[in-house]
């Protein structure tokens, strides 16, 4: 064991850290090496049963606090999370294999981004006077929803953690949370400096756990919202089982996103959009663009330029800051992998580079590159959620755009091309949530994030997501007599 990993406890409940040792043993797995980091405990029904009951007595105290009072304690745990920033990266690096060089500049810094803007716009959280014929007039006031659930996924967990309580928060709710039980301890950390930035012992509770923990989460009557970040079997199941007690639920669920490339485009910026949106965080985005949609009479120099820039990626010790790409976050995952690589090969596709494990300790696949990929392809219509690329072919656009909206996934999107008129065209027509032009994974907290079909409901970050974390109380004045027919 790695003690610096290793929590002062499994569970974080009302202020303090807690742990049951009845609950199952959660071993903590650092994927660049495969050796064991920290050991934990899943949540028993009594330590789940204290997270919720804190949370509902925090979240009484919390919201008679004004948005203002919110807000600053929301952008005081803002501020200590960047001046913790290499220690909580460097968590971040051990909890899911991800290289340092990301972490730094995409984890906790991004979670505390949230919180600063949660925080900074509490205040502003205010209802509306609508005046009415005859001197009537009504009022709309913006409510918590009293305990939300969030149940986080293992590719980013301080983030997760983060986009999911700060516009809880501001909005007046307490949550629990259950994070990963692949990555567990860095929503820990998050815990800890809400309490320290001033928030009420049991506004933030984090309980670990599988599905075993998860379910009796969803499902009980005191918890009023549940907000997933997951894969779709996992987003039915969670909606379904929401859907009985009629809570509220935000799903951000996975994809299979096009990334459409015309043979206009940068060529360099392009292929640097792919690489963002294949292998940043050895693939396992839910929004990459793993179908690569390139225009015919580019495809062989995008595919020679792309493999020349991937042999420039340094794979090694995520804890170097040198470091480009690191491990996938577990064994059980890169075997998804690998079996989805086995499939691409048997179904034909050509293998550009990599596809094969590396002969090293932990659980390390190369950036794997197919082209030739034909649409009924299976690495062409499942998420594999790692490094793998599908590049396939197309010559015009109405052809890409309805070969590109034909699945059941709606994440994201992406355009590269010079012709602006053609890039908003084109992104108009595509069925995602979140598109790109001439990008690629931009994720700032200011802009709204969800998919459409089966790649989620509700909206995460901006101004959108406070709608899915309160409800509006509609008053109606009336200034003179009531009448009534007898």
């Amino acid at each position: 064991m790695t003690r610096s990993t290793q929590p002062a406890a499994s569970h974080f409940v009302n202020g303090a850290y807690l742990e049951d040792s009845a609950g199952a043993a959660m071993e903590v797995i650092y994927p660049a090496t495969g050796e064991g980091i920290a050991r934990l405990h899943e949540a028993t029904r009594d330590v789940l049963d204290q997270a919720i009951d804190g949370a509902r007595a925090a979240q009484a105290e919390w919201a008679v606090r004004s948005g203002m009072e919110r807000g600053r304690v929301l952008r005081r745990a803002a501020d200590i999370m960047r001046d913790r920033n290499r220690a909580l990266s460097e968590l971040e690096t051990r909890d899911t294999g991800k290289p340092l060089s990301e972490t730094l500049v995409a984890d906790a810094t991004s979670g505390a981004d949230a919180l600063e803007y949660f925080g900074s716009i509490a205040a502003g959280l205010t209802g509306e006077h609508i005046p009415l014929s005859g001197g009537d007039w009504a009022y709309t006031v913006r409510e918590p929803l009293g305990v939300c659930a969030g149940l986080g996924a293992w590719n980013y967990p301080t983030q997760i953690a983060c986009w999911k309580a700060a516009p809880a928060l501001a909005c007046g709710n307490a949550m629990v949370f259950k994070p990963s039980e692949v990555t567990p301890l860095c929503a820990l950390k998050v815990a800890e400096i809400l309490v320290e930035a001033g928030a009420p012992p049991g506004l933030f509770n984090v309980v670990q756990g599988t599905g075993d923990v998860g379910g009796p989460l969803t499902t009980d009557p005191r918890v009023a919202k549940v907000s997933l970040t997951g894969s779709v079997p996992t987003g039915r199941a969670v909606y379904a089982a929401a859907a009985g007690g009629m809570k509220h639920v935000t799903m951000e669920l996975g994809g299979k996103s096009p990334l459409i490339v015309f043979d206009d485009s940068d060529l360099e910026d392009a292929i640097s959009g792919a690489i963002l949106g294949n292998f940043y965080s050895s693939g396992q985005i839910c929004s990459n663009g793993t179908r690569v949609f390139v225009q015919a009479g580019i495809k062989e120099a995008f595919l020679a330029r792309l493999t020349e820039r991937l042999e420039n990626a340094v794979i090694g010790d995520p804890l170097d800051e040198a470091t480009h790409f690191g491990p996938v976050v577990s064994e059980t995952q890169l075997q998804i992998v690998l079996g989805y690589v086995a499939k691409g090969r048997e179904e034909g596709a050509r293998l550009v580079r990599g596809g094969d494990r590396l002969d090293r300790p932990g659980s390390w696949i190369a950036p794997t590159v197919f082209a030739d990929v034909t649409d009924d392809m299976t690495i062409a219509r499942e998420e594999i959620f790692g490094p793998v690329m599908s590049v396939l072919d197309f010559d015009d656009e109405d052809e890409v755009i309805a070969r590109a909206n034909a699945t059941d996934y709606g994440l994201s999107a992406g355009v590269y091309t010079r012709d602006l008129q053609r890039g908003h065209r084109v992104l108009g027509r595509l069925q995602a949530g979140a598109c790109y032009l001439n990008s690629y994974n931009d994720a700032p907290v200011e802009v709204p994030f969800g998919g459409t079909k089966h790649s989620g409901v509700g909206r995460e970050n901006g101004h959108a997501a406070i709608e899915h974390y309160s409800q509006l109380k509609s008053v109606y004045v009336r200034m003179g007599a009531t009448e009534a027919p007898y």
